[in-house]
């Protein structure tokens, strides 16, 4: 039975973004391993605290993520 992580900051991301992470990573490992694989795939979506997750030494927060989308 697979177990996907998905690691977020927290506030980035919308509940339905969230959702449909959920189903397209299940998608891909169900077109890895078959439609049988559906039922047992587990994906959990973590989120964590703006400023506890950090890259290069420096806390990466909610705005610094969005202010990179833009």
């Amino acid at each position: 039975m697979p177990l996907v992580d998905i690691q977020l900051i927290e506030g980035v991301f919308t509940d339905a973004q969230k959702k449909g992470m959920i189903e397209k990573v299940t998608d891909a490992m169900v077109e890895i391993e078959g439609e049988a694989m559906r039922g047992v795939t587990w994906v959990r979506v973590q989120e964590f605290s703006s400023g506890a997750w950090g890259i290069g030494g420096k806390g990466l927060t909610t705005e610094d993520v969005k202010a990179l989308r833009s």
